[in-house]
């Protein structure tokens, strides 16, 4: 294991502590640095939290910012928040407008989500759910309850928080969160194995020249494991999965995210966006949106997921909206 870091079981609070001092636009409440919150909340403004496990930067502490998140709780690297922690950020943001969660689909994440509701409730904060599932290769149509929450999460984050920004209701803006996470599909592929610094070794094994179709964010099993390809038929494999889910007219308008798993180099994520883009353009179909680099990690994993957010005219204005975080920045369009 070759890591910057000092004592692995303080890897969490030392890279929280770095955060806080880089940018003084994000605190924490509680006496606990895993309770991450926006320095200054906006009044009257619903709230939106997240959280989850450590080690997917900027998933999910990046996103805490104007036009988009209000707070965020993590816990240990692949390990949940507790439901004190998202309790205590869900009282510093409520804004008297009620709080959304949005979070993956981990079970240890809902069972902690569902008692901080259950918590918020007893102090009169009103709190709504929206669940992330945009991972096809974690299930087969038709059980999408059972899938993953990965990547794609983003694209609720960013619709969620634009209705937010925009004065709407809570219900308004779980509708919107709901459409965009109803409109999103995502698919991975994983060249590595990443490790957690308190274990010490790698988290699975996988041949140097062999690739996992479909592997989750945190190891999970893929679809299929198979020799190492080129990126275009790669992308191909991929891309089929998600357009045998979405039905795309000619002259329809999407959004793209093309994400690294946290050692792929930039160059390899445009090279795969560049297929994206010609199977797009081969169906007549508009890329409105596009974003190409690291929005969910899983420490150095190397590999990468493609999401596709399928667009109507209320969702391309969320896309289009300001975003200013310390980890992600977007000018309105």
């Amino acid at each position: 294991m070759k890591k910057f870091m000092n004592d692995p079981k303080n890897f969490v609070d030392e890279m929280l502590e770095g955060i806080y001092l880089a940018n003084k636009e994000v605190t924490y409440v509680a006496d606990d640095k895993r309770c991450y919150v926006k320095a200054a909340p906006v009044k009257g403004k619903v709230g939106i939290a997240t959280g989850g496990g450590s080690g997917h930067l900027p998933l999910f502490l990046g996103y805490v910012g104007e036009g988009m998140l209000d707070g965020a709780a993590v816990g240990g690297v692949f390990q949940s928040p507790s439901a004190d922690q998202m309790l205590e950020v869900t009282k510093h943001i409520d804004q008297g407008a009620g709080v959304l969660y949005i979070y993956g689909n981990y079970t240890g994440d809902i069972i902690n989500f569902d008692m901080a509701t259950e918590l918020a409730d007893l102090e009169d904060i009103k709190v709504m759910s929206v669940v992330g599932n945009d991972d096809v290769a974690s299930s087969v149509v038709g059980e999408e309850h059972k899938r993953r929450g990965v990547a794609g999460i983003f694209f609720l984050y960013k619709a969620a928080g634009a209705a937010a920004q925009e004065g709407m209701s809570l219900e308004d803006v779980v509708r919107v969160a709901e459409k965009a996470k109803h409109r999103t599909r995502t698919i991975g592929v994983a060249l590595s194995s990443c490790i957690i610094p308190e274990v010490g070794k790698p988290s699975f094994e996988i041949g140097a020249d062999e690739m996992e179709i479909g592997m989750g964010i945190h190891g999970e099993n893929g679809i299929t494991r198979k020799k190492l390809t080129a990126a275009d038929p790669l992308v191909d494999e991929m891309m089929a999965k998600i357009f045998a889910e979405q039905e795309y007219k000619k002259g329809d308008d999407v959004a793209i995210l093309v994400n690294g798993l946290g050692a792929t180099p930039l160059e390899e994520l445009y090279i795969m966006f560049r297929r994206v883009s010609q199977l797009m353009s081969e169906r007549d179909i508009n890329v409105k949106h596009v974003w190409v680099g690291e929005f969910a990690t899983s420490m150095e994993m190397a590999g990468a997921s493609v999401s596709v957010l399928h667009l109507d005219e209320e969702l391309d204005r969320m896309m289009a909206a300001k975003v200013d975080t310390p980890f992600f920045k977007h000018f309105a369009q």
